[in-house]
Parts: C-alpha cells; sequence; structure tokens
C-alpha cells in the first residue's frame, strides 16, 4: 500500500500525498483512487488529502512526498520548486506548488505555502538522484536538514531556521547518503513513546 514517505499529515486532519505513488499500479493495482482515500481517511484518521502529482527526478519511490512537501505546522507547508525551466523537476513542481496554492486544510482554511529550493542536480553513475531540502528530519529539539555542498544550501537552511526558531536546525552533508536514493527523513523511522508500567 505505502511507506512512511508517501504520506505526510499535518496532525490536524490533513493528509500530503503523491499521485504518482499511491495511485501507481506497482503498487495498488486493484485499488481506485476514493478507496486509497477512504484507507488514509480510516487509518490516520484524517478528513482532508490533498493529492500532488509527480515526485523529484531519480526517485525509485514513485513520488514520496518527503522530497516534495512538507507540513511544518498544521497550517504551513514548505514545497520544493525548481528555478531552472530547463530542469526536468521544474515542471512537475510548478504543478505540485499551483496544487497546494488551490488546496485547502481539513478546516477549509487556505494553506501558507512557503518554498524551499532545489540543489543542483548531482549524478552519479549516469543517474539522477533524488536530492531534496525537503528530506529534514524533526525531532524535539533539533531539525536535521540534508545539505549538498551546493549553493542552495544556505537558502534552505535559511528558510527552515525561520520556520523553526524553537529548534536548532542543523545541515548534514548526504552526498553519499543519497547515493542510496534517500536522505535523512528516509532513513529514520519513528519511535513510540514508552510509557512506565502502570502500578
Amino acid at each position: 500500500m505505502l511507506e512512511g514517505g508517501s504520506i505526510e499529515v499535518n496532525g490536524a486532519g490533513t493528509c500530503l500525498t503523491t499521485e504518482q505513488c499511491l495511485l501507481n499500479k506497482n503498487r495498488n493495482p486493484n485499488l481506485t483512487r476514493q478507496e486509497i482515500e477512504t484507507f488514509l481517511e480510516d487509518t490516520l484518521g484524517v478528513a482532508q488529502i490533498i493529492w500532488l502529482g509527480e515526485g523529484v527526478a531519480g526517485d525509485d519511490t514513485d513520488g514520496h512526498i518527503d522530497d516534495i512537501a512538507r507540513f511544518v505546522d498544521p497550517r504551513t507547508v514548505v514545497c520544493v520548486r525548481e528555478a531552472n525551466s530547463q530542469d526536468e523537476n521544474y515542471r512537475r513542481l510548478e504543478e505540485n506548488f499551483e496544487r497546494l496554492q488551490n488546496a485547502t486544510d481539513q478546516d477549509d482554511n487556505k494553506l501558507n505555502i512557503v518554498t524551499l529550493p532545489c540543489p543542483s542536480a548531482i549524478w552519479y553513475e549516469e543517474s539522477r538522484l533524488p536530492a531534496s531540502y525537503a528530506n529534514f528530519y524533526i525531532a524535539n529539539d533539533i531539525v536535521l536538514v540534508p545539505v549538498f555542498d551546493d549553493p542552495n544550501d544556505g537558502q534552505a537552511l535559511g528558510v527552515l531556521r525561520e520556520l523553526f526558531p524553537d529548534r536548532k536546525v542543523i545541515g548534514l552533508r548526504c552526498n553519499e547518503v543519497v547515493v542510496g536514493l534517500g536522505a535523512i527523513h528516509c532513513v529514520t523511522q519513528q519511535e513510540p513513546r514508552i510509557f512506565p508500567p502502570r502500578a
């Protein structure tokens, strides 16, 4: 059905995902869009599902959302945009940006959209890698952000520092990590909070 990187929730009733991933016939060949939405609503407790289109070039996960758009609070989404109109990511990311501009949350409120730049294309053995600043990880007191020795690293970190004023935003070089076709968010797994046993 799906993996963690294919969905993003705001904790208040809205879910972001992509058509490229969840509607892909190699994942959910026997499920309709409506059946997938019902599944997400029932299992995640969400009331609103926002469908974006395609993910970034080189993504072997068929367009995981964690490379293109992420909630930073219940109403604010960071969305990756490509400045170079000749880049293969340009069209698909512009379409996603436009969809977010027209989307509403679970209470029918417009979203606050903040854009993140794209790093320059990173290649390995003639294959484009899915390098994205959106593949960050939010922890209790810090935000770990992939950086790529790219001129846009500083801009991306600056945007996220403004959005997370109560957390330390740390850039971690991920040039070698992204060769594995993911970055920081991809290599993490949520752990449940451990409560002390009841007396």
